[in-house]
């Protein structure tokens, strides 16, 4: 999760690695900035992709557009604000914990920092 990103972003290794054709990207509308440092970035398209969070008792799911680009990155995508507001969702960025209520409960994604890094 990226609080200062105003996009969700998809990195071409993981659109293929989901075995996802590019015959199903659209176009994307325009560049976009503060991704690579100094440079405008462009997205080699755009896709609209379904996004879960919980288990099957609790769950909660949407539909995000994704910007897709082909330069590497440490993670398969980032989920800007947009995932944020979709899913009503209150990120801590300290214990690196996402939390959403929902009807059966609160659902909580937990990471690790050295998930990045793999």
């Amino acid at each position: 999760m990226d609080r200062g990103s105003s996009l969700n972003i998809l990195y071409i290794n993981t659109l293929n690695a989901m075995h996802i054709p590019r015959s199903k990207l659209c176009l994307a509308s325009s560049p976009f900035h503060r991704v690579i440092l100094g440079a405008q970035a462009y997205p080699l398209r755009q896709i609209d992709l379904p996004v879960m969070f919980g288990s099957r008792a609790n769950f909660f799911s949407e539909v995000l557009t994704f910007k897709v680009v082909e330069f590497l990155g440490s993670y398969h995508a980032i989920l800007g604000w947009p995932c944020n507001t979709n899913f009503m969702a209150i990120p801590n960025y300290t214990y690196l914990k996402l939390k959403m209520l929902r009807p059966n409960g609160v659902i909580t994604m937990s990471s690790a920092f050295s998930h990045a890094f793999t």
